[in-house]
């Protein structure tokens, strides 16, 4: 695992450089977007990566008729040049460590923000410009559902985690009580 990330880490280093000398870097994150999407939704696909039985001219045949209508021809030539060189199998970590470059590139910075129900639009909003505020930087927001927390919310920021849920609420109450000793009068 940890090979194939350093290999799929290089080649999208190479490539990120490439898309950002040709300016077709928006273009290329989209591509590899679709990738990423694709790949994970796609059982078949994900086998057909990995297998040693299926020739690269085979794969880059099912690539160009998958891909070569949704994504650019910088990203398809790309695609062929990982298949020449073998690489094949790791398209879909090459997409994944290109849309993390990517981010690091533009200083965009993913928060993950849980809560018992979806956000709705005026929270959402609210919530991602407090986090812009913080930050000073631009920010991903991506929603996880997490009923547990009963209501409130939890923010993720790589290491750092503020927790208004009303499910910690809970829980610090119950330390206060079991840390007192309460007299009945």
């Amino acid at each position: 695992m940890l090979r194939e990330t350093r290999v799929a880490s290089r080649y999208a280093k190479s490539f990120i450089g490439l898309c950002i000398d040709q300016g077709k870097l928006e273009e290329a994150y989209n591509d590899m977007s679709l990738i990423v999407d694709t790949c994970a939704g796609s059982k078949e696909l994900k086998l057909l990566l990995k297998s040693p039985i299926i020739k690269p001219e085979k794969k880059v045949k099912v690539f160009k008729e998958v891909f070569s209508k949704h994504i650019g021809t910088l990203s398809n030539t790309f695609i062929s040049i990982i298949t020449k060189h073998g690489r094949e199998n790791y398209l879909a970590e090459i997409a994944i460590q290109f849309q993390q470059q990517y981010k690091e590139h533009k200083k965009i910075i993913t928060a993950i923000v849980s809560s018992a129900a979806g956000l709705d639009e005026n929270i959402r909003s609210a919530v991602l410009k407090t986090i812009e505020d913080s930050v000073k930087s631009e920010v991903e927001l991506l929603e996880k559902k997490n009923e547990k927390l009963i209501g409130g919310l939890v923010i993720r920021i790589g290491d750092k985690q503020y927790d208004a849920s009303i499910q910690r609420s809970i829980n610090d109450l119950k330390k206060t009580f079991n840390q007192r000793h309460f007299t009945a009068n």
